[in-house]
């Protein structure tokens, strides 16, 4: 099963970690908010380190109903 990516656009800072970590996935749009772009951009474990690397937590990661991160 896919990965599913929420973004939580109200706590989003815009650092760009996400695109650093997941660029495939993660962008930033036009107001400096993470998007994203295409869910299956990068590699699962990159696509957990952008998670993981987000400075306010504002992604999370869910796969066959377990939140990964």
């Amino acid at each position: 099963m896919t990965l599913e990516i929420a973004i939580d656009r109200d706590v989003c800072m815009g650092s760009g970690n996400c695109s650093f970590w997941a660029p495939g996935v993660f962008d930033l749009d036009d107001d400096g908010v993470a998007i994203v772009i295409d869910p299956d951009g990068a590699p699962e474990d990159k696509i957990v380190l952008a998670a993981q690397g987000c400075p306010t937590q504002a992604i999370s990661l869910t796969k066959d109903g377990q939140k990964l991160v």
